[in-house]
Parts: structure tokens; C-alpha cells; sequence
């Protein structure tokens, strides 16, 4: 399973990605602020540039298994190896303020207050959560992409 994340719109704080499962787009993702880390940078160098809680994660490409939050007691898809960066996981959620990192997934989105969001939560995350956990069940792996995309080659914004 390949799901990639296309990075399109940048808020103040907040950051606004379309998703895509192995090619077909199925909805958006909000993060905290692309503060452009990749993950071939070190890991220095993303310690230095990096505001805990407040970051999105580097651009790269990861595995994806699955983990039992110990705050919510329950098991969710989760990013491994994401340099500088812990239990990165997606998981419901609209706003920037309730994530330390992680991704979180929705059907639509919005703009308010110089900041995105993602809407329609649950209804992305429940089946998203249940076809990862049934890839991996099948012994498949699932591997999750993170990409800039934010303009076209005539500087136009994307979406």
C-alpha cells in the first residue's frame, strides 16, 4: 500500500496536504508548520531547525505499522524512523492544536484565522485506519510519502 501526502498550502502555523492511497486521492491532511525539513537532512540539523509541537514532519518516505497510543489507549497507523521525531501518527483530529506532529485526516478542510483544518475527520480515519490495518494484516507493506508540492512550474498554488 503507497500513501502519499502532497504538501499544497501553508497557513501561519498550520499546514494543508491532499492524500492519496495507492494513487487515488481520498481526502486532506493538516499538520503543524512546514518548517522545510526533509529526511536526508541530519539530524542536527533537524534539531536545529525544529520547534517541538509545533513542526511538521521532514519530506521522505516511511513505513507505516501499527501502535497503541498510551495517552488514548488505542492503536493507530504509525510512521517509523521519521528522524527527529517520535510516535508520529495518523490519527482524527481538525486543528493543529490537536497534534504534537502528527498527521491528521480528513474529508474536506477549511481556512479560518490565518490557519487550515480538516474536516469530516472520523469519516477519513475510520476506513483509512481499517484498509491499513488490513494491508499489514496481509502481510503487505505500507509506506507513506511526503512531498512538497506547493506551486506549479508558473508559481500558482495547487487545489
Amino acid at each position: 500500500m503507497e500513501i502519499l501526502q502532497k504538501r499544497v498550502k501553508r497557513g501561519k502555523n498550520s499546514t494543508l496536504s491532499i492524500l492519496y492511497i495507492n494513487g487515488v486521492r481520498r481526502g486532506y491532511v493538516v499538520e503543524d508548520k512546514d518548517r522545510d525539513l526533509h529526511s536526508t537532512m541530519t539530524l542536527e540539523a533537524i534539531k536545529a531547525t525544529k520547534v517541538h509541537g509545533q513542526t511538521a514532519i521532514p519530506t521522505g518516505r516511511y513505513r507505516v505499522s501499527l501502535r497503541e497510543s498510551p495517552t488514548f489507549k488505542r492503536t493507530y497507523p504509525w510512521l517509523l524512523n521519521v528522524p527527529g521525531f517520535e510516535y508520529i501518527y495518523i490519527h482524527k483530529g481538525n486543528w493543529i492544536r490537536d497534534t504534537l506532529g502528527c498527521v491528521l485526516v480528513g474529508l474536506s478542510w477549511g481556512y479560518e484565522g490565518g490557519e487550515y483544518c480538516v474536516r469530516q475527520s472520523k469519516d477519513l480515519f475510520d476506513p483509512i485506519s481499517k484498509e491499513i490495518t488490513a494491508a499489514l494484516a496481509a502481510k503487505e507493506e505500507v509506506w507513506y510519502t511526503i512531498e512538497q508540492a506547493y506551486e506549479d512550474a508558473a508559481g500558482r498554488l495547487l487545489v
